[in-house]
């Protein structure tokens, strides 16, 4: 758990409390004691903490999840991404959230029910889009077409269906689930590939709204 400066914002009451906070949901849930219990372990009033979190269970999670992006980007920072191939980087930026979630692998199935909450499935389906995005922005991509949300939902539910088997994986080193992540990445690169061999294909192809456009508005 980070360290609390002097007098700290509540920007960093939240990042200061996250880790600990994720540590005792496991046991407590995403509750108040959850906060509790970390403030008191970082020597804050509860009442302040408490501030920090006025939306409860959510914003706890949220502040969790943002820990788990700034440990993915700790790990693999862009003069080390830079050496890998995109498939490695994105195995390996998975690999880096499975790894800082790892210790609290039940907090995670007790924060997925309740991101599943008829209330929270909007806010859960974001949180899912802004870690996909996070990684291939990581990862170096700059797309602003359709393939800017076409990669990022596809890598949204390959995380997904990631950690639905990383939360039950009880093999060594948790083989299974790096097996699992492997071809859900292979996947995703066979159709890339596929995609981008279509658009090389159709790019020169004769356009019918130009073809009807001209008809209308003829070049004189």
């Amino acid at each position: 758990m980070a360290a609390l400066p002097q007098d700290p914002t509540l920007d960093e009451i939240r990042e200061g409390l996250a880790a600990g906070i994720a540590a005792n949901a496991a046991f407590d849930g995403w509750g108040d004691g959850a906060r509790d219990a970390a403030a008191d372990a970082a020597g804050l009033d509860r009442d302040v903490a408490a501030v920090a979190f006025p939306g409860g269970a959510v914003d706890m999670i949220d502040a969790w999840f943002a820990e788990i992006d700034r440990a993915m980007v700790e790990a693999l920072p862009p003069e080390r991404l830079a050496t890998m191939k995109i498939r490695a980087k994105i195995t390996a930026l998975v690999e880096a959230r499975l790894a800082a979630i790892g210790p609290n692998r039940e907090a995670l199935r007790r924060a997925l029910a309740i991101l599943a909450l008829p209330q929270n499935l909007v806010h859960g389906a974001k949180l899912g889009w802004h870690a996909a995005d996070l990684m291939w922005r990581a990862a170096g991509d700059t797309a602003t077409d359709y393939n800017h949300y076409t990669k990022r939902a596809i890598l949204a539910g390959v995380y997904a269906a990631t950690i639905t088997v990383f939360l039950d994986d009880e093999s060594a080193g948790h083989a299974d689930t790096s097996a699992f992540l492997a071809r859900r990445i292979e996947g995703i690169m066979r159709f890339e590939k596929t995609k981008a061999g279509f658009v090389a294909r159709t790019e020169h192809m004769p356009s019918l709204s130009r073809f009807i456009g001209r008809l209308r508005y003829p070049v004189v």
